[in-house]
C-alpha cells in the first residue's frame, strides 16, 4: 500500500471501483497495463495507472468487447 505525506495527514490511495464501461475504456487510455481476472461466472479487469488502480466486474463477453477497445498491455492472472 502506498502512503502520501500531504500537510502531516496519511493519504492511503486504495482501488477505485468503476461501474460504466464507457468510463473505465476512457481511463484506459492513460494506463499502463491492464490485469483480467477470471473467475467462474465474472472477469474482474484491473487498471493501473501511475497514481491509482482501477476496477470493474462484468460478464465475459462484456469483458472480451472490453479488451478489445483496450490499448495498453493486457496481463491475464
Amino acid at each position: 500500500m502506498v502512503a502520501f505525506f500531504l500537510g502531516g495527514e496519511a493519504d492511503i490511495r486504495m482501488p477505485t471501483e468503476i461501474a460504466d464501461a464507457e468510463e473505465f475504456v476512457k481511463i484506459a487510455e492513460r494506463a499502463t497495463e491492464c490485469r483480467v481476472k477470471r473467475l467462474k461466472d465474472i472477469v474482474r479487469l484491473k487498471l493501473r495507472t501511475s497514481q491509482q488502480l482501477y476496477t470493474i466486474k462484468v460478464e465475459p463477453d462484456k469483458a472480451a468487447e472490453m479488451l478489445k477497445r483496450i490499448r495498453c498491455e493486457v496481463i491475464e492472472a
